[in-house]
């Protein structure tokens, strides 16, 4: 019975975006033809009905995208740090989905702060305000300490959240697969492990233990930051469903006029975000993967405050020094070396052309610099992006998925503060620091002193593993032989063990 729900899900989607006007509304933002707006008319108004009818005060797409649910929101929020791509009014409507969601009533949030906490409210906190926030998961409240007087921050998930998540995702795995069927060149895109990377993301939001984890973990690699803060948990006033934060006082970094007021530098702020975002990806490995507008706050200092922590990316070394050699690549208009670490990575079947693919890339990168940044269009530059991994065939990168997004988001928050900036010349100076430290003689000699490391400590079970890997090789070959001791070490044997050797590094490594 799911293919058929899921189906229903589908069609009242598309009639949900016909009926509150949204889907005139995203063709004109993407600059459809008339032929396939006309198409879209014709073929979505017999299911208008269908549709969910919404709030008729806000604006079309955010109405349709708040009453479908959080998924669609959290789709939303991302378009809305995009005014170079789905125009500035869209951009400017699209951000009432980051914190200004109609929120649940304050009794309710209470009930599930005591019942979460197992613990009256009145006992823990002696006041407790109105929502202050509300979003598509959670919204959040103040709150004063009853035993320490200090205010707090009280994020409080949504009542049934959870099931409407779980509903919406397995309605996109429908479509996921459905595509996969109806259009096979889609397969390269990885439809459904896309889906599987958002559901993964997803369990990290609805679960506000993971979230509470994330915020201590991304405040003690960022405590020496400057001109940047994250408010720690309070874990003895959090659950699954409740997280306590210490309380962080600013201006949303979204409100221009109120940073005007302030008398802070819009552009250095643009330029701070840009530059935090790229250090902490590459430095720790581990970034905010929300990083727009109603997540970042700014106090009147001009330091800026990360909240929501819910979605986190994570990325290896060895995947941060390929991205780390792609960016500086293209800084450097090395288009040849920017299509290696495409194949040595695999992003690019191993029977193409590097020299197609540099050329190709060439034409993407070059537009970029000497430019104008007002002028150059993210979105010809993603469509052909996009272009160019189909001529080549290559896959989704599901681990690259929200690094890419969030860059797309940041730069987004950047511009909104700085429309002039230019994430390149931004980054030249981060990305070059990096470069010098992990890729060069530098990292040579601290990965050779790594293994060095290694070997000492496994170095006593080598010539047991050694042994292991030869008594197991003789029993393929003579299964019928009987055992008999191991002789000297031939040239074999010493063949054999290295490859025991190598695998046992490659694994350890």
């Amino acid at each position: 019975m799911r293919g058929p729900i899921n189906l229903w899900r589908l069609v009242r989607t598309g009639a949900t975006f016909e009926r509150t006007g949204a889907m005139q509304v995203v063709l004109e933002a993407l600059n459809a033809p008339p032929r396939l707006r006309f198409a879209a008319r014709v073929l979505g108004w017999p299911f208008k009905l269908l549709g969910l009818k919404g709030d008729p005060t806000l604006p079309p797409l955010t109405r349709a995208l708040t009453a479908l649910g959080p998924a669609y929101i959290k789709f939303g929020q991302t378009l809305a740090t995009r005014p170079d791509v789905v125009g500035q009014e869209l951009a400017d409507q699209l951000r009432y989905l980051q914190d200004k969601l109609t929120p649940f009533s304050r009794s309710i949030a209470m009930e599930t702060v005591a019942e979460e906490l197992d613990r009256p409210v009145l006992s823990l906190f002696s006041e407790f305000s109105e929502p202050v926030a509300a979003a598509s998961i959670a919204q959040v409240h103040w709150a004063i300490r009853a035993d320490t007087g200090r205010k707090v921050a009280i994020k409080v998930l949504r009542p049934g959240v959870e099931r409407a998540f779980r509903r919406d995702i397995d309605a996109f795995y429908f479509a996921a697969g459905l595509i996969e069927v109806l259009l096979p060149k889609t397969r390269r895109l990885r439809p459904l492990d896309v889906i599987t990377h958002f559901e993964s993301v997803v369990e990290g939001e609805i679960d506000l233990r993971l979230e509470a984890s994330a915020a201590a973990e991304f405040a003690a690699n960022t405590e020496a930051d400057p001109g940047f803060s994250v408010p720690c948990p309070v874990w003895d006033l959090s659950s699954r469903r409740v997280m306590t934060l210490g309380w962080a006082e600013g201006v949303p970094m979204g409100d221009n006029a109120a940073l005007d007021a302030l008398g802070l530098d819009r552009g250095e702020l643009g330029i701070r975000v840009l530059s935090l975002f790229l250090r902490h990806a590459l430095r720790d490995g581990f970034f905010h993967g929300d990083m727009h507008q109603g997540n970042l706050k700014v106090t009147s200092e001009g330091k800026i405050i990360a909240l929501d922590f819910g979605i986190m990316g994570r990325i290896d070394g060895f995947t941060r020094r390929a991205y780390a050699e792609i960016i500086f690549g293209f800084i450097r208009k090395d288009y040849r070396r920017v299509a290696e670490v495409h194949f040595e990575m695999g992003y690019v079947p191993a029977d193409r052309d590097i020299d197609e693919f540099a050329r190709a890339l060439r034409a993407v990168g070059e537009p970029i610099f000497g430019m104008d940044a007002r002028h150059i269009s993210m979105a010809k530059l993603l469509a052909y992006l996009f272009e160019v991994t189909e001529r080549f065939g290559m896959e989704t990168r599901t681990e690259l998925i929200l690094l890419q997004r969030t860059m797309v988001v940041v730069e987004g928050v950047a511009r909104s503060l700085n429309p002039e900036i230019n994430m390149w010349h931004v980054a030249r100076p981060i990305v070059e620091d990096y470069v010098r430290e992990n890729i060069g003689p530098q990292a040579l000699a601290r990965d050779l002193a790594q293994t060095a490391r290694i070997l000492a400590r496994f170095g006593p079970h080598l010539p047991r593993m050694v042994e292991t890997a030869l008594i197991a090789q003789s029993h393929r070959d003579e299964p019928a032989a009987p055992p008999r001791q191991i002789g000297p070490v031939t040239g074999a044997a010493l063949g054999a063990g290295l490859v025991a050797l190598g695998v046992a590094l490659g694994s350890l490594l």
